[in-house]
Protein backbone atom coordinates (compact mmCIF):
# COMPACT_ATOMS: atom_id res chain seq x y z
CA UNK A 1 0.00 0.00 0.00
CA UNK A 2 1.27 3.47 -0.85
CA UNK A 3 2.43 5.61 2.01
CA UNK A 4 -0.22 7.96 3.28
CA UNK A 5 -3.19 6.41 1.47
CA UNK A 6 -5.64 4.31 3.44
CA UNK A 7 -3.07 2.99 5.87
CA UNK A 8 -3.92 4.40 9.28
CA UNK A 9 -0.76 2.91 10.72
CA UNK A 10 1.52 4.84 8.37
CA UNK A 11 3.63 7.70 9.56
CA UNK A 12 2.25 11.22 9.47
CA UNK A 13 5.26 12.23 7.39
CA UNK A 14 4.22 9.86 4.55
CA UNK A 15 0.74 11.35 4.47
CA UNK A 16 2.06 14.91 4.41
CA UNK A 17 4.36 14.07 1.49
CA UNK A 18 1.54 12.47 -0.51
CA UNK A 19 -0.87 15.32 0.30
CA UNK A 20 1.69 17.90 -0.82
CA UNK A 21 2.19 16.11 -4.14
CA UNK A 22 -1.55 16.16 -4.79
CA UNK A 23 -2.04 19.74 -3.61
CA UNK A 24 0.90 20.95 -5.72
CA UNK A 25 -0.52 19.35 -8.88
CA UNK A 26 -2.32 21.59 -11.36
CA UNK A 27 -6.07 21.00 -11.56
CA UNK A 28 -7.07 18.15 -13.83
CA UNK A 29 -9.05 19.25 -16.90
CA UNK A 30 -12.04 17.14 -17.87
CA UNK A 31 -13.91 17.77 -21.12
CA UNK A 32 -17.64 16.92 -20.88
CA UNK A 33 -19.46 16.68 -24.22
CA UNK A 34 -23.23 16.49 -24.69
CA UNK A 35 -25.69 18.46 -26.74
CA UNK A 36 -27.99 18.22 -23.69
CA UNK A 37 -27.23 20.79 -20.98
CA UNK A 38 -28.95 18.54 -18.39
CA UNK A 39 -26.60 15.63 -19.13
CA UNK A 40 -23.57 17.90 -18.72
CA UNK A 41 -25.01 19.24 -15.45
CA UNK A 42 -25.63 15.68 -14.19
CA UNK A 43 -22.01 14.72 -14.88
CA UNK A 44 -20.66 17.79 -13.09
CA UNK A 45 -23.02 17.28 -10.14
CA UNK A 46 -22.03 13.61 -9.84
CA UNK A 47 -18.31 14.38 -9.82
CA UNK A 48 -18.05 17.76 -8.10
CA UNK A 49 -14.95 19.92 -8.05
CA UNK A 50 -12.86 17.25 -6.33
CA UNK A 51 -14.15 13.71 -6.94
CA UNK A 52 -11.81 12.22 -4.32
CA UNK A 53 -9.57 13.71 -1.60
CA UNK A 54 -6.46 12.04 -3.01
CA UNK A 55 -6.95 13.76 -6.37
CA UNK A 56 -6.25 17.36 -7.34
CA UNK A 57 -9.24 19.60 -8.05
CA UNK A 58 -10.98 19.20 -11.39
CA UNK A 59 -11.75 21.92 -13.93
CA UNK A 60 -14.51 21.14 -16.40
CA UNK A 61 -14.66 22.18 -20.02
CA UNK A 62 -18.28 21.85 -21.16
CA UNK A 63 -18.78 21.34 -24.88
CA UNK A 64 -22.00 20.98 -26.90
CA UNK A 65 -20.68 20.33 -30.45
CA UNK A 66 -18.27 17.87 -32.07
CA UNK A 67 -16.09 20.50 -33.81
CA UNK A 68 -15.40 22.18 -30.46
CA UNK A 69 -14.49 18.80 -28.90
CA UNK A 70 -11.80 18.31 -31.54
CA UNK A 71 -10.65 21.94 -31.27
CA UNK A 72 -10.22 21.64 -27.49
CA UNK A 73 -8.35 18.35 -27.80
CA UNK A 74 -6.00 19.81 -30.42
CA UNK A 75 -5.09 22.70 -28.09
CA UNK A 76 -1.80 21.68 -26.44
CA UNK A 77 -0.89 25.05 -24.92
CA UNK A 78 0.18 24.87 -21.27
CA UNK A 79 -2.86 24.92 -19.03
CA UNK A 80 -5.20 23.98 -21.89
CA UNK A 81 -4.51 20.25 -22.28
CA UNK A 82 -7.40 17.93 -21.49
CA UNK A 83 -6.69 15.06 -19.06
CA UNK A 84 -9.94 13.09 -19.49
CA UNK A 85 -12.82 13.15 -21.97
CA UNK A 86 -16.43 12.25 -21.11
CA UNK A 87 -18.64 11.88 -24.19
CA UNK A 88 -22.42 11.42 -24.31
CA UNK A 89 -23.10 8.53 -26.65
CA UNK A 90 -26.68 9.76 -27.07
CA UNK A 91 -25.75 13.27 -28.25
CA UNK A 92 -27.04 14.42 -31.63
CA UNK A 93 -26.15 15.00 -34.36
CA UNK A 94 -22.68 13.67 -33.46
CA UNK A 95 -22.83 10.87 -30.91
CA UNK A 96 -20.08 10.34 -28.39
CA UNK A 97 -19.33 6.83 -29.62
CA UNK A 98 -18.33 8.08 -33.07
CA UNK A 99 -16.43 11.00 -31.58
CA UNK A 100 -14.53 8.61 -29.28
CA UNK A 101 -13.34 6.65 -32.30
CA UNK A 102 -12.38 9.87 -34.08
CA UNK A 103 -10.44 11.08 -31.01
CA UNK A 104 -8.52 7.80 -30.80
CA UNK A 105 -7.77 7.88 -34.55
CA UNK A 106 -6.87 11.55 -34.93
CA UNK A 107 -5.47 12.92 -31.66
CA UNK A 108 -1.83 12.07 -30.96
CA UNK A 109 -1.55 10.72 -27.40
CA UNK A 110 -5.28 11.14 -26.86
CA UNK A 111 -6.44 11.43 -23.26
CA UNK A 112 -8.53 8.61 -21.80
CA UNK A 113 -12.14 8.60 -23.01
CA UNK A 114 -15.28 7.60 -21.11
CA UNK A 115 -18.49 7.15 -23.11
CA UNK A 116 -21.96 7.45 -21.61
CA UNK A 117 -24.12 4.93 -23.48
CA UNK A 118 -27.90 4.84 -23.77
CA UNK A 119 -28.18 1.45 -22.10
CA UNK A 120 -25.88 -1.26 -20.72
CA UNK A 121 -26.38 -3.38 -23.87
CA UNK A 122 -24.62 -0.66 -25.89
CA UNK A 123 -21.25 -1.33 -24.23
CA UNK A 124 -20.10 -3.26 -27.31
CA UNK A 125 -20.38 -0.05 -29.35
CA UNK A 126 -18.07 1.69 -26.94
CA UNK A 127 -15.61 -1.18 -27.43
CA UNK A 128 -15.71 -0.48 -31.18
CA UNK A 129 -15.02 3.19 -30.42
CA UNK A 130 -11.92 2.24 -28.37
CA UNK A 131 -13.28 4.15 -25.36
CA UNK A 132 -11.32 3.45 -22.19
CA UNK A 133 -14.46 3.13 -20.06
CA UNK A 134 -18.24 3.00 -20.39
CA UNK A 135 -21.05 4.09 -18.07
CA UNK A 136 -24.68 3.81 -19.13
CA UNK A 137 -27.55 6.26 -18.81
CA UNK A 138 -29.27 7.10 -16.58
CA UNK A 139 -26.23 8.50 -14.82
CA UNK A 140 -25.66 6.85 -11.48
CA UNK A 141 -23.47 9.31 -9.54
CA UNK A 142 -21.52 6.70 -7.54
CA UNK A 143 -20.79 4.50 -10.54
CA UNK A 144 -19.72 7.49 -12.63
CA UNK A 145 -17.54 8.85 -9.81
CA UNK A 146 -15.84 5.48 -9.21
CA UNK A 147 -15.05 5.12 -12.90
CA UNK A 148 -13.76 8.68 -13.28
CA UNK A 149 -11.68 8.48 -10.09
CA UNK A 150 -9.95 5.36 -11.41
CA UNK A 151 -9.29 7.01 -14.75
CA UNK A 152 -7.90 10.18 -13.18
CA UNK A 153 -5.62 8.14 -10.92
CA UNK A 154 -4.31 6.50 -14.09
CA UNK A 155 -3.68 9.92 -15.63
CA UNK A 156 -1.67 11.00 -12.56
CA UNK A 157 0.28 7.73 -12.47
CA UNK A 158 1.20 8.10 -16.16
CA UNK A 159 2.63 11.52 -15.32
Amino acid sequence: MESGRGNHGSSRHGSIMYDSIVSDHQPLRVLVYSDDRDVRASVLAALGSRPHPDLPPVEYVEVATEPVVMQRLDDRRPGHAIDLVILDGEAVPAGGIGIARQVKDEIFQAPPVLVLTGRPQDAWLATWSRADAVVSHPIQPLRLAETVIGMLRGVLAAG
